[in-house]
């Protein structure tokens, strides 16, 4: 199970939130902080999977801890808890994962909890292959998309390209559509984390690759990559 760390100057919310990942996430290793400055002295000797965190702090607001994350080896999913929609949109710059207002905590942290578990999961998850006499595994996480090449797909990863024998890219789909693979072309199946802008009729991703989107797989492709970006 994950480690959470939450931080809230407001003791009631603080305990609140905490109860709430508590029951959603049975096991998961909590630690809370009611200020920035011991939140940060945490995050620099330990490991933390899920961030929640308060925007509107004293001494150390949420947006410049968010600012320090950078520098971390291992970057944690962020999510700002705040009762102030109008500090929402300064906060994008830095990425988060998603937001929870205080006041729909019931509503909206159960779904968001279950997101970050699903990435958590996906990013633990590799795929293995054989090529070059050799056994190869890769973390999904690092895998950008598959093409495929008569006989052989190419796998193009973000340490590099790789070459191996598999006739129908249909195969390796069905295997990788649970953890966020999705079909845009009959020739191309790509991470949906490595895109980076999507347009009707193509996809950019993270290195810059441009690939198409066919028209047998457009609308249900396009559906899915969409709900991703938008989370």
């Amino acid at each position: 199970m994950p480690t959470v760390f939450i931080c809230d100057d407001e003791s009631r919310m603080l305990s609140d939130i905490a109860e709430k990942v508590s029951s959603e996430l049975n096991g998961a290793e909590i630690s809370t902080f009611s200020n920035g400055v011991g939140l940060i002295e945490k995050l620099s000797e330990a490991k933390c999977d899920i961030l929640l965190l308060d925007i509107d702090m004293p001494e150390l607001n949420g947006l410049e801890i968010a600012a320090r994350l950078g520098s971390l080896s291992e970057k944690p999913l962020l999510i700002f808890v705040t009762s102030h929609d109008e500090l929402v949109y300064d906060s994008l710059q830095f990425h988060p994962f998603g937001f929870v207002r205080k006041g729909h905590l019931e509503k909206e942290l159960p779904k968001l909890l279950a997101d970050c578990m699903q990435e958590i999961n996906s990013r633990e998850k590799h795929f293995c292959f054989h090529a070059n006499n050799s056994e190869i595994k890769l973390p999904l996480d690092d895998i950008l998309y598959f093409e495929a090449e008569g006989n052989y797909l190419k796998l193009f990863a973000k340490n590099g390209e790789y070459r191996f024998r598999e006739t129908i890219i249909t195969a390796v789909e069905n295997g990788l559509c649970e953890s966020g693979f999705v079909r845009v072309h009959k020739g191309f199946l790509l991470n949906q984390s490595a895109v980076k802008i999507l347009s009707s009729d193509k996809a950019e991703l993270i290195d810059g690759t441009m690939l198409p989107i066919g028209r047998s797989y457009g609308e249900n492709a396009k559906k899915r990559l969409m709900r991703y970006m938008l989370k």
